[in-house]
């Protein structure tokens, strides 16, 4: 049985939840792997009811489970533009990798490579004040400006205006979906998401294709917007809301919680308010967070110096030829080397973090 195949088996094995397949996983190093592992070394990773429905199905295919399998696949190979990426492959996020219960799986369409650029989440309020809205908009427009790609979950309110304030910088923005991949929900986000794959950013999901939004599917998508990012600002949100489960959900993956506070008089403002009282960042500019994320950065860093020098890739070279001495914008840049703004973000990061380049606001220049 192939990976994708055999993942695509074990995830519907009543009894098998993604923690005990990201232990699995961690230990065999694969789907098809974990498939042909001998029970005895199945028995410690495993609890009782998990171990048996596993073998039982090795041992008696179940004909529904694999004709399910079956249409998937299908699915997949009718649409290229889809990308399956498995826990443990290379292009797996290994921020995402590295929190308790990663999805065995994700669907992605767009630019893969946007999936290891360094994020800041943005969440908030599907009805925000103007102001709120604005904020989104600016903050994320501006922290793309800066570097960082701006992850957020295609909701109306605050989601949309972040995802439009990237756009809006020639940045690169990740939407998490709470749906299958091929449902854009909510429906008036259709144009926002193609917008989102074409500037280079992506669309991703845990949800199987022709998955419908359900709202036990929004928390988990949370914890995904999260657990991709370096930190996670809130915007506005109410004392009960999914934006606060997203920075709870943040603050147990040991990631940076960051809050614009707001009027006392205003319900939007206290979900904020009382994440600051727990410990969050009260922030007042984006520049706030650009300097507390600065350190952050050095995981970028770390992955970078195990990786092939840069200067050996051929694009990279050509984008430094582009380049030059003189500050030069990203659209400039582009314009030069014929690349498109989601690689060339994706490049360019991979520059400034080894030292190549360096930015100054929204200028990149070559390092003497």
């Amino acid at each position: 049985m192939d990976n994708l195949s055999a993942l695509l088996t074990l995830t519907r094995i009543p009894y098998l939840g993604l923690r005990s397949y990201q232990r699995l996983q961690r230990e065999f190093g694969s789907a098809s792997a974990i498939w042909q592992a001998p029970a005895e070394a199945l028995h410690p990773l495993l609890n009782s009811r998990g171990l048996k429905a596993l073998l039982a199905l090795r041992e008696r295919p179940d004909p529904v489970l694999n004709e399910a399998v079956a249409r998937e696949l299908q699915w997949l190979a009718e649409h290229p533009e889809v990308v399956p990426v498995a826990l443990g492959d290379a292009a797996y996020p290994a921020l995402l990798a590295a929190t308790e219960g990663a999805p065995a799986l994700l669907y992605v369409r767009g630019n893969v490579d946007a999936l290891e650029l360094p994020q800041l989440a943005i969440v908030g309020s599907r009805n925000p004040t103007a102001g709120g809205r604005d904020n989104a908009f600016r903050f994320a427009q501006y922290l793309a400006a800066n570097g960082f790609a701006i992850t957020s979950g295609l909701a109306v309110g605050v989601d949309g205006a972040a995802h439009q304030g990237v756009l809006e910088a020639g940045g690169v923005t990740l939407a998490v979906m709470g749906t299958g991949i091929d449902r854009i929900y909510p429906a008036r986000h259709r144009a926002l998401a193609e917008a989102i794959v074409d500037a280079g950013g992506v669309l991703i999901s845990e949800f199987a294709p022709g998955i419908k939004a359900l709202a036990n599917h929004f928390p988990k998508r949370n914890r995904i917007i999260s657990g991709l990012s370096l930190g996670t600002l809130v915007v506005e949100a109410a004392l009960r809301s999914g934006s606060l489960i997203t920075a709870r959900t943040a603050l147990e993956q040991q990631r940076e919680v960051f809050a614009i506070p707001g009027s006392i008089h205003n319900p939007l403002a206290r979900g904020a308010h009382s994440l600051i009282r727990q410990g969050a960042h009260l922030v007042e500019t984006a520049a706030d967070i650009v300097q507390e994320l600065g350190g952050g950065l050095a995981f970028k860093q770390a992955q970078l110096q195990e990786a092939t020098a840069v200067e050996e890739n051929k694009e990279t070279e050509g984008l430094l030829a582009a380049l030059g001495y003189d500050p030069v914008s990203l659209d400039v840049l582009c314009e030069r080397s014929g690349l498109p703004v989601g690689e060339a973000s994706v490049l360019l990061t991979d520059l400034e973090l080894s030292g190549a380049i360096t930015r100054q606001g929204a200028l990149y220049c070559r390092v003497r």
